[in-house]
């Protein structure tokens, strides 16, 4: 690893902490961008009195769920997922994921689609109307819903409602929900994924929910009971693309579990023992019936995040190792990977174009991958504490743009546990690329070059080390936002707002400059951005001095 940055490391070993447990000054209602102003809508969070910390903490994720045109009556699986275009994809994966990276856009055991019992190890769990009378009594199953984890509950929220409160809680006795995901193709009813922090997974079926005001969770399927397959946490949840009710669940041990949710688990579930730790594997269930029916092994120490790119062809991990890691889903093949400069990568998320990938993590950097030249980029400097959550706006133009130009311009956005929303720019042609240093007797593309790393494209299936700081071009952000009083956990962009939550479950709406415009042209720059398949890459002769840290 051949850190030569200027930058001690006390400097890059920021603690999770450290920077926001002072009050400050009082937070502004908006803040000003390129475009125009974002303004604070409103406000979404939870009863504090039914907060329950018995069990330790778990940091608050946010999915927002689309419940599409009533479906037929529910049944149970197995589930026909339709192919949808590639509007209605990029606009499932960014309201179906969780980021969060979560995330967004995110098991296994005798995965038996049994009704809950009062002797499972996770316990009693039911649901419980917080609000009732503001589910209107001829629901008609449609609207968008926020979905929020707080301690041992998750809470459910009307997106279109300005009320504060949710509508609705579902409550884990034995163990906290850490990570969800909801999928709006899902046609036979369960589409969120619940996952926790025993293990446990469960699917449910959001409609059934809302329908239903009672207090007993309805119709839930059970992954990995009692944590008969895998007892350590899950950190990551999420269906795969048009992947029929594939899903793939993440845990604290390095795994990663493919299931089916139309299997009722009777098969051997049991895989080999794990020869190297340090080494991806994978292994398949011995029976047809099993459920998981593969087990990834990435790394030693958690993952952290996984996300796929829209459509459903690669599959990125994160993790406690530092390392972004790519994988061919169908193939199982790891395609490409890199390590951060410093500490964990926490989360990841992809361009609605496939193209890139971008982490942030421990070392306070966003990062750029490019999946063309297989490398870092791009740095984005301006957090102050490690990144949390980072992902593409697919809904945003640029105001300048001119649709003749080969250029594309992404706009992207990254939050931090120093309270910070930050959004980028970035526009490959005008990334300047740092000036090499040559050896002693050498040319700055001579084989012992320290920018040689950057010129040259890693084989398939190698991972990258940690680069040098000069060697990657930095950016800067176009806006800097102090958005909440506690750690930021995630972001979600949708046509009309930016929604931001803290790790404390407070979730808020922040509406775009001219939100009408922007909500009657997202689908056309959506499918502009898929469709432009003009290749972007760095423009050589632009070199100079970057006015970051050498």
């Amino acid at each position: 690893m051949n850190n030569n940055s200027s930058s001690s490391s006390n400097n890059r070993m920021s603690s999770s902490l450290g920077n926001v447990q002072s009050p400050g000054p009082a937070l502004k209602t908006y803040f000003k961008t390129p475009e125009g102003r974002y303004k604070l809508h409103y406000e979404k969070t939870h009863p504090a009195g039914l907060l329950h910390y018995a069990h330790g903490r778990a940091v608050s994720q946010v999915t927002l769920a689309h419940l599409k045109d009533k479906a037929a009556p529910i049944a149970p699986p197995p589930s026909n997922t339709s192919a949808s275009s590639g509007v209605r994809l990029a606009a499932a994966r960014l309201l179906g994921g969780g980021n969060g990276s979560r995330a967004l856009s995110f098991v296994g055991g005798n995965g038996s689609s049994k009704a809950l019992s009062g002797n499972s190890r996770i316990g009693s769990m039911g649901s419980s109307s917080l609000s009732s009378s503001s589910v209107p009594s001829n629901y008609d199953g449609k609207g968008s819903y926020l979905i929020f984890n707080v301690g041992d509950t998750v809470f459910i929220s009307d997106f279109n409602s300005q009320d504060k409160d949710p509508i609705k809680s579902i409550h884990f006795s034995n163990s906290n929900p850490v990570c969800h995901a909801f999928s709006s193709e899902s046609k036979d009813g369960h589409d969120l994924l619940i996952g926790l922090n025993s293990g446990d997974v469960y699917s449910v079926s959001l409609r059934q929910q809302l329908q239903d005001l009672g207090k007993k969770l309805v119709g839930a399927q059970h992954y990995n009971k009692d944590g008969l397959i895998n007892n350590s946490r899950c950190t990551s949840i999420a269906w795969v693309p048009e992947g029929d009710g594939t899903f793939v669940v993440a845990h604290a041990d390095g795994n990663i579990y493919v299931y089916e949710k139309n299997k009722d688990g009777t098969g051997d579930s049991s895989f080999p023992v794990i020869k190297d730790q340090t080494q991806f594997s994978v292994a398949h269930a011995r029976s047809s019936k099993s459920n998981p029916i593969a087990r990834w092994h990435i790394c030693q120490g958690p993952i952290n995040s996984i996300s796929f790119s829209i459509d459903g062809t690669y599959l990125a991990t994160v993790g406690r190792d530092g390392f972004l890691r790519v994988f061919d889903f169908s193939k199982e093949q790891l395609m490409c990977g890199g390590k951060s400069y410093y500490g964990a990568l926490l989360c990841c998320a992809w361009s609605p174009d496939g193209k890139y990938i971008l982490t942030g993590g421990e070392d306070d950097l966003v990062q750029v991958w490019s999946m063309e030249d297989r490398k870092i980029v791009a740095w984005g400097e301006g957090h102050n504490s490690w990144v949390s959550g980072v992902a593409f706006d697919p809904y945003w133009s640029s105001p300048t743009s001119d649709s003749s130009e080969e250029t594309i311009v992404y706009r992207f956005g990254s939050v931090g546990q120093d309270t910070q929303l930050l959004l980028w720019d970035l526009e490959m042609d005008e990334i300047v690329v740092p000036l090499r240093r040559c050896p002693p007797g050498g040319s700055p593309t001579s084989s012992g070059a320290q920018g040689n790393s950057w010129d040259n494209i890693s084989p398939v299936g190698t991972l990258q080390p940690a680069p040098s700081m000069r060697d990657v071009p930095k950016i800067s952000p176009v806006v800097a936002h102090r958005v909440h009083t506690e750690p930021l956990s995630g972001l979600v962009f949708t046509a009309e707002s930016v929604l931001t939550v803290c790790r404390e479950g407070h979730v808020k709406i922040w509406t775009r400059p001219s939100h009408g415009e922007s909500h009657a042209s997202s689908s056309e720059a959506v499918l502009n951005m898929n469709a432009k398949d003009s290749k972007i890459s760095l423009t050589a002769s632009k070199v100079g001095s970057s006015n970051n840290k050498q």
